[in-house]
C-alpha cells in the first residue's frame, strides 16, 4: 500500500490495478488471439477490457453495501447465503491453483531458456520454484522489496523491446483474419484483464471515496489495454499465424509468446530483451499470486502464519503446482484457459452483476450507490455474454 500513500490516492489506485492486471496471462494472449488474425484480436480485447471494467464498477458498488474490510467471500455470504460462500471458495482456492500452475511451467520455460539449454525444464522448474519461494515465505516486506526491482526490470525490458522490435514488423502479417476463432480467446483474456480481486482493498485505503476509486478503475484497467495492444501487434507482426513455428503451433505445443521469437528474429539481443521482459513478468506475477495464496489459505483454514504451521503452508502453496508442472509441461496454455475461462468468469463475471441484481432489487440496498447504468437490462446482457463464454468452454470438454 506504500505506492497509494507516496503518489496520491488517484494514481496510486491506478497504478495498483494496473500492476496487478498486467501479469502472466499477457505472454498467452498473442497466443490466444492470434489465430484469429490482427484486427479481431483487437475487437475481442476491446469486448473484454468494456466487460471487466463494468463488473469491476458492480463489485464497487457491493463493496459500498458491505462494512468495511470486506472480502469477496464475505460478500457472497451475505448477498448468496452460506451456499454462495462455500462456491466462492472453492472457485478462489481453483482460480490459485490453476494460476500457480502457469507460472511455475512458465517460469521454468524462461530459466531454461535463459540458461541457454543447459538446463533442462524440468530442473530449471525446480530450481525456480526454490528460488523466489523463500521470500514468500520471509512475508510481505521481502515481497514488496524485490517486487520494486521485479517491476522497474518489467518496465525497462518492455520498452526496450518495443522500440527495438519495431522496425521488426511486417504489417502484412496483420491482414490474416479468422473471425471464427475470435470468441476462443475469451478465457485467457478474462485472465488478462482480471483486477476485481484488489477492489475491497482499494476501497478501504481510499476512505470509500467512490469518485477517486472509480477513476482508478477507468485508468487502471485502461493502461493495460493500451500496452497489451501494442505487445498484440508487435507479436502478430513478427509471428506468422500458421506454418512452423508460428502462434497456431506455440499454442499447440503450450508455449507463451515469446518463446516462437527465436525461429524469426534474426537480432539475438532482441530475443534476450524478450525473453528477460517474460521472465520479470512471470516473476512478479509469481510471488504477488503465491502471498496472496498464503494469505487465502491461511485465513479460510483459520491457521496462524508462524513456525511450522507457515512452512506447511508455504508446502500447500508450491508443491502441489509444481508436481503438476513437472507431470504435465506443456499445461501452461490449458491452466491459463481454465482459470480465466471457468473462475474468472465465475468469479469476476457472473458473481458482480447477480450479487448487484440481489443487492439493488432484492435486498432495496441504497440505489444511490449505484456505479453502472442500464438498470437490469444492463446486468443481464452482462450474465449472457458469460454465460455464452461458458457454454464454449464446456463445449471444447466435450
Amino acid at each position: 500500500m506504500r505506492i497509494l500513500h507516496s503518489c496520491g490516492h488517484v494514481l496510486g489506485g491506478t497504478l495498483l490495478i494496473a500492476g496487478t492486471t498486467i501479469g502472466v496471462g499477457m505472454l498467452a494472449l498473442p497466443v490466444a488471439t492470434g489465430p484469429s488474425g490482427f484486427i479481431p484480436s483487437i475487437t475481442i480485447y476491446l469486448a473484454c477490457w468494456l466487460f471487466m471494467l463494468c463488473t469491476g464498477l458492480l463489485l464497487l458498488e457491493v463493496c459500498l453495501w458491505m462494512p468495511k474490510d470486506a472480502n469477496l467471500i464475505t460478500m457472497s455470504e451475505k448477498l448468496f447465503g452460506s451456499v454462495g460462500k462455500n462456491i466462492c471458495w472453492v472457485i478462489y482456492l481453483f482460480l490459485f491453483i490453476t494460476v500457480m500452475i502457469a507460472h511455475v511451467v512458465g517460469g521454468g520455460g524462461i530459466l531454461s531458456e535463459i540458461s541457454g539449454g543447459s538446463l533442462s525444464p524440468a530442473v530449471a522448474t525446480v530450481i525456480y520454484v526454490l528460488l523466489f519461494s523463500p521470500v514468500v515465505y520471509l512475508g510481505t516486506h521481502s515481497v514488496d522489496r524485490l517486487n520494486l526491482g521485479l517491476m522497474s526490470g518489467v518496465i525497462i525490458s518492455y520498452l526496450l523491446f518495443i522500440f527495438a522490435s519495431f522496425g521488426s514488423v511486417n504489417v502484412s502479417l496483420l491482414a490474416y483474419t479468422n473471425w471464427s476463432k475470435a470468441w476462443y480467446a475469451i478465457p485467457i483474456l478474462f485472465t488478462a484483464f482480471t483486477y476485481q480481486v484488489i477492489i475491497p482493498t482499494l476501497v478501504t485505503y481510499m476512505e470509500r471515496n467512490v469518485k477517486k476509486v472509480r477513476l482508478a478503475i477507468i485508468f487502471g484497467t485502461t493502461i493495460p489495454l493500451i500496452v497489451y495492444l501494442i505487445w498484440e501487434f508487435i507479436i502478430l507482426g513478427i509471428i506468422p499465424v500458421e506454418g512452423p513455428g508460428g502462434l497456431i503451433e506455440a499454442g499447440q505445443k503450450g508455449h507463451n509468446a515469446v518463446m516462437p521469437l527465436k525461429q524469426f528474429l534474426n537480432n539475438p539481443h532482441l530475443f534476450t530483451i524478450g525473453k528477460s521482459f517474460a521472465f520479470f513478468t512471470m516473476t512478479t506475477s509469481y510471488i504477488a499470486l503465491a502471498l496472496a495464496y498464503l494469505d487465502f489459505l491461511a485465513d479460510g483454514l483459520k491457521i496462524k502464519k508462524k513456525g511450522f504451521k507457515k512452512v506447511g503452508l508455504c508446502l500447500a502453496i508450491f508443491v502441489p503446482p509444481t508436481l503438476i508442472g513437472l507431470t504435465y509441461p506443456d499445461i501452461f496454455m490449458v491452466a491459463l484457459n481454465y482459470a480465466g475461462g471457468f473462475s474468472c468468469a465465475i468469479l469476476f463475471g457472473i458473481f458482480p452483476p447477480l450479487m448487484a441484481w440481489i443487492g439493488r432489487y432484492i435486498k432495496k440496498y441504497d440505489m444511490k450507490k449505484r456505479q453502472l447504468f442500464g438498470g437490469k437490462p444492463m446486468l443481464i446482457m452482462l450474465v449472457a455474454f458469460v454465460v455464452i463464454e461458458l457454454s464454449i468452454e464446456i463445449g471444447k470438454l466435450f
